[in-house]
């Protein structure tokens, strides 16, 4: 493990994997977080369910619209550099609002304050994830492309451990320490990865990059432009390796003519370069996504998560006001959930890579379905008469359903890195990814309106079998879309 570290290190240095680890710690550790903002939305703010898991609907939006993330920092370099000036900006997002919603009570205990402020937050933590993915995928080209999966099991690794500390220790904290408090100890990782990000140095993406300013703009000249980083002006220099002909009148269109002295461009010349590469990456995703062989699968796992009301706040509420458990539990619970997900994930790596997907995605939703049933056994409290304590059926029930929704969510991981095609991975992949999001946040919408036509509310929980029993029927109906997905496909081949 030790060695294996040291070549991680060598490889790509130790600042950088200082920089990865935290970062995916820190998207694991918001359990701590998140678990107060819970409470705060239930016990402070005495929301309901329906209206609670609204406000977190919203708070999370800016998950679902990571590629635009993607393609600010790929076509916008601030001061040359594409990647660590949109990771500070990303981290200022993340910081403040926590300390904000810490200091200030007036937003803390108001509805649509702490929703604008969280919905900020993760504007920086979704940015902040899009802009490490890309340093992943740059970092790990050419010679160092058989540390890629090295790289990102550190990076999984990573958001695990932060996972299950942070659910460890955010039920404690709510016994413990004042809810502000909460707030603004987890604000200590941002601002550690403020100050990390400082120590990860960038090459401008003047000196390196030239040649694919001028391809995105259909030139396929070696010279190209440069940005002179201290007039934040551009200037055209002249390569020593390529000399133009007074007959070459088709090149001269094509690119400014040069000279040994420089000269200047043309005023918003350089704003023209970005707005072509900018609609060009926009084109080149929007006709690779418009592929059947991509739209096909991606519309179908929008539609596994849009069809299936998420009632998983209102289980949060019925837990704590009916069943009384401690905050503490909960965590336990969701640290068992995190050790399912990674059973699971060494499971489908072990013996399912050869399963076809359509196999794989219908076992998991007739598996999902059942588990929805043990809720209705918990609401209708039959586990009682069993003689099977509520503790054992949440605990039971958590690690299950995570290890399932893992043998779920790994084909797609797979089936989205066939699918992508070269050049444009890392976006198209964000979209992927933001499409998945978006099904869920639609999904917890669906959740939240079921509730309040049923009439589910804090201290009212009659309706809730039928709105659970609505929830297992709607678990078999991604079922009928899986002709959307290939037929051949499998873990190992798409």
């Amino acid at each position: 493990m030790i060695g294996w570290m040291k070549q991680l290190r060598i490889a790509f240095g130790a600042s950088f994997i200082w920089l990865v680890c935290l970062i995916y710690f820190t998207q694991g550790f918001r359990s701590f977080v998140w678990t107060a903002v819970s409470y705060q939305l239930k016990d402070r703010l005495k929301l309901s369910p329906s209206a609670s898991q609204f406000v977190t609907s919203i708070a999370f939006f800016p998950w679902s619209i990571k590629p635009i993330y993607g393609i600010l920092s790929d076509c916008i370099p601030i001061k040359g550099r594409k990647r660590i000036p949109y990771l500070l900006i990303a981290t200022l997002l993340s910081l403040f609002p926590w300390v904000i919603i810490g200091l200030q009570e007036i937003v803390r205990n108001s509805r649509d304050r702490l929703m604008i402020f969280l919905l900020i937050q993760n504007l920086g933590s979704a940015m902040a994830d899009v802009v490490i993915d890309a340093m992943i995928a740059e970092a790990a080209r050419q010679e160092k492309a058989k540390f890629a999966g090295d790289l990102q099991s550190v990076s999984w690794m990573a958001m695990a451990l932060g996972g299950i500390c942070g659910s460890l220790l955010g039920g404690y904290a709510l016994s413990n320490i004042n809810m502000e408090n909460i707030f603004l100890l987890f604000a200590v990782l941002p601002m550690v990865q403020l100050l990390s990000c400082a120590l990860v140095k960038e090459s401008p993406v003047s000196s390196k990059s030239s040649t694919e300013l001028s391809n995105a703009n259909g030139s396929e000249e070696p010279n190209g432009i440069l940005l002179d980083e201290d007039k934040s002006s551009v200037s055209i220099h002249k390569t020593s390796s390529f000399r133009r002909t007074k007959s070459s009148k088709q090149k001269k269109k094509r690119k400014i003519n040069g000279s040994n002295d420089r000269m200047p461009e043309k005023e918003g010349s350089f704003s023209s370069q970005l707005i072509e590469s900018f609609k060009k990456a926009a084109y080149t995703l929007f006709k690779a996504f418009r592929q059947p062989v991509i739209l096909r699968p991606m519309a179908w796992f929008f539609l596994a998560q849009v069809t299936m009301p998420n009632l998983s706040t209102v289980m949060f509420y019925y837990q704590t006001e009916v069943l009384n458990l401690e905050a503490s539990f909960l965590g336990t619970a969701r640290v068992i959930g995190w050790l399912g997900l990674m059973v699971g994930t060494f499971i489908y790596n072990r013996f399912l890579k050869k399963m076809k997907l359509r196999r794989i995605l219908f076992l998991a939703h007739v598996a999902l379905s059942l588990l929805t049933l043990l809720d209705l056994v918990l609401v209708s409290r039959l586990n009682v008469s069993l003689g099977i304590s509520d503790q054992m059926m949440v605990l039971f029930g958590s690690a299950l359903s995570d290890a399932i929704n893992q043998f779920k969510f790994m084909p797609f991981l797979i089936l989205s890195g066939h699918l992508c095609p070269p050049g444009i991975e890392g976006t198209l992949f964000a979209l992927f990814m933001s499409i998945n999001n978006l099904g869920a946040t639609i999904g917890a919408f669906f959740g939240a309106g079921l509730a309040s036509v049923l009439n589910i509310s804090s201290g009212s929980f009659d309706n809730l079998n039928f709105g659970i029993a609505i929830q297992v029927i709607c678990t078999f109906t991604p079922v009928a879309f899986l002709f959307l997905i290939p037929k051949e496909a499998t873990g190992i081949s798409a």
